[in-house]
């Protein structure tokens, strides 16, 4: 198992259900995808800030569900 599973296998409920819910939102092509993204996004934030994601987390979860990138990476 990567260490990216065991990330995912471990995110907080709420990031879980937001995930969930955006990449559904993508398969039925919903006209909330927008609401959707922002939820995902928020919520990684909220997990980092409340220290229960790495930065290294939060990176790696933004770039596979949002396709954000930060300049450094």
């Amino acid at each position: 198992m990567t260490k990216e599973e065991i990330w995912e296998m471990t995110l907080p409920r709420y990031l879980r259900n937001d995930i969930k819910a955006y990449v559904q939102g993508i398969k039925e092509n919903s006209s909330l995808l927008d609401c959707l993204w922002g939820e995902v996004y928020g919520s990684i934030n909220s997990a980092l800030y409340s220290y229960e994601i790495s930065d290294e987390q939060a990176r790696f979860l933004r770039n596979k569900y949002l396709g954000i990138v930060l300049e450094d990476e």
